[in-house]
């Protein structure tokens, strides 16, 4: 089977030409009409000298013209650049002249950070504003430039789709080179895994520019020509009206997502009734929100795993048979992973040990960094950096990042163990967990909460915690924050955490 993105649009326009593919407000667009539009975008492309093996960067948020740059970008054998349209210009432009984009489809408020960097890049040549009126190029001039059906070139599956740019834990980000191969055969086992089908209306909150949306939210519903619900960013509020008003029937969120929506006083149940299933991923869903969230809106949350480097989806929940809170489910299929010790050995079921993967979904590699990838592709498999371990089912459930874990007194702790404890706690928002430097035990354990309750204090978090976790897993330090430091994915970033931790003591509480 060769598996290609452009062919799923097409393939869908064809057997649906008269469904919605997209609804973003008032405005509906049908898949024949959404192919028109991807045409007319592809052959401007094409007219402005843009072909196949160029880069073209998106710096949009969630809207229809992401989706039809990212598959005009496509049609024309070009691979998109997804580029979060909040970086500062010193991060667009390393992104921008790492992967040498030749053009660029911006929001016009991001135009005074092009205009800043224009000088210091040799690319692009071509900057397309959105939402612009007066500017040398808008996004109504180029498709008033393809008026005509564009001719595709003969594109491979292997050939390069997209480039994600990874968040940067450690040095610069790193370009995820990602093929047609690797994203339509993850859109493939998604939507077929979740028995997604042209009925399905699909919320997409979760950026665009993000790989988990980039898949479950827009690559797989176009694949079997479901809608997409387009929400330009996530307010719970907005993301429960549009649920409600246009009957959404698949979410996808991350596990902050899941919190506030809980947290919604005025949300209930029947505004959530058309909703036949969730998923979460981005990082490991607490199992006490995702059983507060199931209980109040009477709808199950399938947890899931992945990463940028593989496209991204490994693991899920089985939509039908067993489901294991806490855990990421049973590979999806084509993939396969295992639990590997430090030389690469599989271990036995139930030991703790790194996540390594196989599958059509891996990356071909990061762009222009060959020590980079052959740090983490070795012999024909992906090395996650996450700690793991396997039950006698095969259901995955992930321990901690490697580089997150904690050795207090030489024991290992993993700061998802103390988070889920914390989370137990009637008065916690949100909680992250952090190691720091210790004289005595190499490493002590700090708690960053955000609290409901001004009155609750580090002991009465302690207190708590010790009824549950031994002695050397308990907090050290406790911080109270009013909000915990997130990416645009809604992830809690623990490395803000960390830079905040660095030489600060005098607000420990």
């Amino acid at each position: 089977m060769s598996y290609h993105l452009d062919g799923n649009l097409k393939r869908s326009a064809s057997n649906f030409p008269d469904s919605n593919a997209y609804i973003y407000g008032d405005k509906s667009v049908t898949y024949k009409e959404l192919n028109q539009q991807v045409d007319r975008f592809a052959a401007g492309l094409s007219a402005q000298g843009i072909g196949k093996g160029d880069g073209v960067a998106l710096v949009l948020g969630n809207s229809p013209e992401f989706v039809i740059a990212y598959y005009g970008i496509i049609r024309v054998g070009a691979f998109a650049v997804p580029i979060n349209p909040l970086f500062t210009s010193g991060e667009i432009t390393y992104i921008l002249d790492n992967s040498q984009a030749k053009a660029v489809i911006a929001h016009i408020s991001v135009e005074p950070k092009l205009s800043e960097i224009k000088g210091q890049l040799e690319n692009p040549k071509l900057v397309i504003y959105t939402d612009a009126k007066d500017q040398e190029w808008t996004w109504e001039h180029l498709m008033e430039t393809g008026n005509y059906v564009c001719e595709s070139p003969l594109i491979d599956q292997e050939d390069l789709a997209v480039i994600l740019y990874t968040s940067g834990t450690t040095g610069k980000p790193k370009g995820v080179m990602l093929s047609h191969r690797n994203l339509a055969s993850n859109a493939d086992s998604v939507f077929k895994l979740l028995e997604m089908f042209e009925g399905d209306r699909v919320v997409a909150v979760l950026p665009m520019f993000h790989v988990f949306s980039m898949t479950v939210c827009l690559n797989a519903p176009i694949a079997c020509g479901a809608t997409v619900l387009i929400v330009p960013r996530f307010s719970p509020l907005d993301v429960v009206r549009t649920i409600r008003e246009k009957k959404g029937t698949v979410f996808a969120g991350v596990p902050t997502m899941y919190n506030f929506i809980y947290q919604l006083p005025e949300a209930t149940a029947e505004d959530l009734s058309s909703i036949r299933l969730c998923i979460s991923g981005g990082a490991s869903i607490p199992v006490e929100v995702l059983q507060k969230f199931q209980n109040k809106f009477n709808v199950f949350i399938l947890e899931g795993y992945g990463l940028s480097e593989t496209a991204p989806v490994v693991a899920f929940n089985p939509l039908k048979g067993t489901r294991k809170p806490g855990s990421i489910g049973l590979d999806i299929p084509g993939v396969k992973s295992k639990v590997v010790d430090e030389y690469g050995k599989e271990l036995a079921k139930g030991e703790v040990g790194e996540l390594v993967v196989q599958g059509p979904n891996v990356m071909k590699g990061y762009l222009s960094m060959p020590e980079a990838t052959s740090a983490v592709l070795k012999d024909g498999w992906f090395y996650t950096g996450d700690l793991a371990r396997m039950d006698e089912e095969g259901y995955i459930y992930i321990v901690d990042r490697k580089k997150d874990m904690i050795i207090v007194g030489g024991y290992n702790v993993y700061p998802r163990e103390v988070e889920e404890v914390l989370y137990e706690h009637p008065a916690i928002l949100e909680a992250a967990v952090i190691g720091v430097p210790d004289a005595e035990y190499g490493e002590s354990i700090k708690a960053y909460v955000v609290v409901s309750d001004e009155q609750i204090t580090k002991d009465d978090m302690i207190r708590f915690c010790q009824e549950k976790l031994v002695k050397y897993k308990l907090p050290e330090y406790v911080e109270f924050l009013k909000e915990l430091p997130k990416n645009s994915a809604g992830k809690i970033l623990r490395r803000e955490l960390r830079e905040l931790t660095e030489g600060k003591t005098s607000h420990i509480i």
